[in-house]
């Protein structure tokens, strides 16, 4: 019991501080801007703008609980595509919450729903999000690609400004590049040879496990039948991740000549800020976000701050909301009736 105590009491501290870093990440964000103005630009903003990024945002959900139920059939069992897309936005508004909680909740309220094992579910997610997270880094190194000039100017201004002048500031950098580098060939090779004296401590344990996780989620896709819909799923997802973040454009004129490329870097990147382990990407977001604006894009910081306070708000009402709608239909308003769970029947020969 002490035990179980013990680790409740850890997850709150741990939850406090992440909530702590990204308050004060929202803290840096704002702290030098005229708040007057900030709140004039958010009055002023043209929301139908908003409007229409969070109707695509709903069809990118939707396209993700029609791949998802690709994944699910692959393993012989049936869904409604109403009820997985209602699991989805439940994890969603978990996600808003305690991060990486949603994969549990969404997975937990088809589970019951649909009265399929939980284990099974939780495998399709990780094989969906180990590739979603593949697709990233891809739209990243393209992001790098197309905008390297940009991206090295602000890099560069970063630089300077931290170091104070640009010849020596380079050498830091550098340095602690090389690091990185003799620490990752380190602890590869560390883990090559040293798996058995490795296995004496549970956080290696763990990671393994997971990393073997993620490798049988692969399987999952391997297996698929219908891999071209796959990726067309796939496909029609983050075309509409990148209309979410390109439609809010036109909510401003100083953002508003920016274009597609620009809508596919600020989506990669900002991204970043919403994986991140804080709840709803609070903080990390708008950091992430006003600062891709300002140094990348030179739009004025007040616009910046008002486009990132505007548009993770939204996305934070949309996904409560519907969520908070699915986890009603879900569990409450549908219990009575009959189960949908199915399962396929294989043909022996």
């Amino acid at each position: 019991m002490t035990a179980i105590l013990q680790k409740r009491v850890l997850n709150v501290v741990q939850y406090l501080v992440l909530l702590g870093f990204g308050l004060v990440l929202l803290w840096l964000s704002f702290r030098n801007l005229d708040m007057n103005l900030v709140w004039q630009d958010i009055r002023e903003a043209r929301y139908v703008w908003l409007i229409l990024s969070l109707f695509v945002a709903l069809i990118s959900h939707y396209f993700r609980a029609l791949r998802w139920n690709l994944l699910i059939n692959s393993m012989g069992y049936q869904t409604h595509t109403a009820h997985t897309f209602f699991a989805v936005m439940v994890g969603y508004m978990a996600n808003t919450a305690v991060p990486r909680m949603g994969e549990f909740m969404r997975c937990g309220v088809l589970s019951r729903k649909e009265n399929i094992p939980f284990n099974a579910l939780f495998g399709t997610v990780i094989s969906e999000r180990l590739f979603d997270l593949v697709v990233l880094v891809l739209i990243i190194f393209a992001v790098i690609i197309f905008q390297f000039t940009l991206l090295e100017n602000m890099l560069h201004n970063m630089v300077v400004h931290l170091a104070g002048r640009s010849e020596s500031g380079l050498l830091y950098p550098a340095l602690f590049l090389i690091a990185l580098i003799v620490l990752f060939v380190g602890a590869l090779w560390f883990v090559k040879y040293k798996k058995v004296y490795l296995h004496q401590f549970a956080a290696y344990r763990k990671l393994s496990g997971f990393i073997h996780g993620l490798l049988d989620g692969i399987k999952t896709i391997v297996r698929l039948k219908q891999k071209g819909l796959f990726l067309v799923y796939t496909f029609f997802i983050w075309v509409a991740y990148i209309g979410m973040v390109y439609l809010p454009f036109y909510m401003f004129p100083d953002t508003i000549h920016l274009t597609i490329l620009d809508a596919l870097t600020l989506m990669s990147i900002g991204s970043l800020g919403i994986v991140a382990p804080v709840p709803g990407g609070i903080g990390t977001y708008h950091f992430i976000v006003k600062a891709v604006l300002f140094e990348l894009y030179h739009i004025n910081p007040i616009t910046a701050g008002s486009f990132a306070a505007i548009t993770h708000a939204g996305q934070t009402f949309i996904n409560v909301t519907t969520g908070a709608l699915g986890y009603f239909y879900l569990t409450l308003l549908t219990k009575q009736q009959k189960p949908t769970h199915e399962k396929i029947r294989t043909h022996r020969p």
